[in-house]
């Protein structure tokens, strides 16, 4: 049995020292974003946790602000800077997710935290996904990342919360460093952010 308190321990030691190890990477990165973006290299929103709770979660700011009056275009692909487009290439926005790993709101692995509006237009089924810690990589990531539908995504978290196991979290970290280097699964020129989700009714 792959006990909680083991994975919490894992994730708290190897966040631990990937932040030591990629902080020259993450400087370099917070000195490019606060030229790029006027001082503002972070970015912060509410994301829902295990049970559904909520935390602040932490990443590298990508895209410009929202202009007053504009918050239709939250998801547009046009807000994306040049810096932004690299950093995401290459996943490099999710680092800072350690310092979340670090603090508890989340695990190395399992469901990614997807945005609070989401929350009433889950299943029960669906719901399931939040059973555990979100992950900063998880099953549905290494079986495609934006390049599969949203139902597939949650049939595939329900999947890894069902069957959550030691070996299962160290064959997608694997997979998950070999999609990071190839950029398998990822449509970078035409869908670098996920289509807004609208419930079950949405194909």
């Amino acid at each position: 049995m792959y006990n909680p308190y083991i994975k919490r321990m894992l994730d708290f030691v190897l966040s631990f020292f990937g932040i030591t190890l990629l902080s020259p990477v993450i400087l370099m990165l917070v000195l490019i974003l606060v030229i790029v973006n006027k001082g503002k290299p972070f970015f912060f929103q509410l994301r829902p946790g295990k049970n559904g709770e909520l935390f602040k979660i932490i990443k590298f700011k990508t895209m410009s602000d929202l202009k007053s009056g504009d918050e239709h275009n939250e998801h547009n692909v046009s807000r994306i800077t040049k810096a932004g487009a690299f950093i995401r290439k290459y996943s490099l926005d999710e680092i800072l997710q350690l310092i979340n790993v670090l603090k508890g709101d989340m695990s190395l692995i399992g469901p990614r935290p997807l945005l609070v509006e989401y929350l009433p237009l889950y299943n029960d089924e669906q719901q399931k996904r939040h059973d555990v810690r979100p992950g900063i990589t998880g099953w549905a990531q290494v079986k495609g990342r934006n390049a599969i539908s949203w139902n597939q995504k949650f049939e595939y978290d329900v999947w890894y919360v069902k069957n959550l196991n030691l070996i299962l979290d160290i064959k997608i970290l694997f997979l998950t460093i070999k999609k990071v280097i190839i950029k398998e699964g990822v449509n970078v020129d035409q869908n670098i952010t996920m289509t807004a989700w609208k419930g079950n009714n949405q194909n």
